[in-house]
Order: structure tokens, then C-alpha cells, then sequence
């Protein structure tokens, strides 16, 4: 069941298109989905992947999966660094900036759009979504985007596509490991 929810909702991640991923679970039992976590890391961190649950609420976890190589690199963008220590996120410490953003998940009534960063989204557009909440986006898409249209067209369609090979390889095959590419 969690291998189908990671191939349905990771596959830019897990081929290495993209950042990261966000997905929701059900869960009955936190410990059973912490022993499942502790098995796909097994499979995922020597590859540069991680996986983590970041909130639990009502029976639920919300899951992230990300690159962390990725995502140290996304994060050294002076516009992401910017939009982070403005929230008091320790932006010289990327391990450090996911904890955070863990709290702000947990403690924060609204949702911190500043996860865009971690999900590989460009900070220009992260930024103005910051700014001008829904408005004013030139288009929408995998994420609202106020600046290269083309660019995140051309992204979306990438994102898509491999989702669709991902989930057919999925189930003609039943092979979770040969999806997940190795990626620095």
C-alpha cells in the first residue's frame, strides 16, 4: 500500500526530476508506519532519498519524500534564503530547516507556504505566492506560477509523464526498488 501512495504521489522525486513530494497516508497504527519509513529508508537514503512524516493528525500522516542533495542546493538560492531567515529558519543548516518546517507544520494555524522551497517550486514563485496569496498568478499548474510560464509548462508535463510511466511500470511489473533512480 505504501509503495503504490510513493509511486502515485513521488515519481518526479524518485526518478529525480524533482525535489520533493508531499502525500497523505492513513494510519491506524504510528509505530507499524514508522517500521515501514525505517524499511523504505533502507531502501531509498543510499540512493539520496529520504522519507519522513512531518504531521500526524486524525488518523493520518502527511508524508514528505525529498532529495536531500536537491534540496541543500535549492535552498542556497539567495531568494529561498531570504524567504527563510524572514520565517527564522536556520538557513545555514539544511537538516535544520526541515525540523523547522516540521514545527511549522505542527504548531502554525495556517499552512507555511514557504514548503514550496522544499518541494523544488522556484523561489521567485514562492515568493510572489507569499506576497499576493492566489492572485495574480500567470498560471497554474503542479504550483501557481507568477514568473517563466514556459519553463514550469514544460516542468509540468515532465512531472505528469513520469508519474504515468511510473504508475504502469508499477503495476506490470510490482517492482517498487527498480523505480527509485540513485541521483547526487
Amino acid at each position: 500500500m505504501m509503495e503504490e501512495l510513493i509511486v502515485r504521489h513521488c515519481s518526479p522525486t524518485m526518478a529525480g526530476l524533482k525535489t520533493g513530494n508531499l502525500f497523505n497516508c492513513q494510519t491506524e497504527d504510528p509505530e507499524e508506519l514508522a517500521a515501514g519509513i525505517r524499511q523504505m529508508n533502507r531502501k531509498f537514503v543510499p540512493r539520496g532519498i529520504r522519507l519522513i512524516p512531518v504531521k500526524y493528525r486524525e488518523g493520518k500522516a502527511m508524508m514528505y519524500m525529498y532529495r536531500p542533495a536537491k534540496l541543500e542546493a535549492d535552498l542556497a538560492d539567495q531568494t529561498a534564503r531570504e524567504i527563510l531567515s524572514a520565517r527564522n529558519y536556520p538557513v545555514s543548516d539544511m537538516d535544520r530547516c526541515v525540523t523547522h518546517l516540521i514545527r511549522c507544520l505542527n504548531h502554525q494555524e495556517t499552512f507555511p507556504h514557504e514548503i514550496g522551497l522544499f518541494l523544488g517550486y522556484p523561489p521567485e514563485d514562492v515568493d510572489a505566492f507569499i506576497k499576493n496569496g492566489a492572485s495574480g498568478a500567470k498560471y497554474i499548474g503542479t504550483w501557481k506560477v507568477y514568473g517563466d510560464v514556459e519553463k514550469a509548462k514544460y516542468k509540468f508535463a515532465r512531472f505528469k509523464k513520469c508519474t504515468r510511466v511510473y504508475c504502469e511500470a508499477f503495476q506490470k511489473y510490482h517492482s517498487f526498488d527498480r523505480l527509485v533512480v540513485s541521483y547526487s
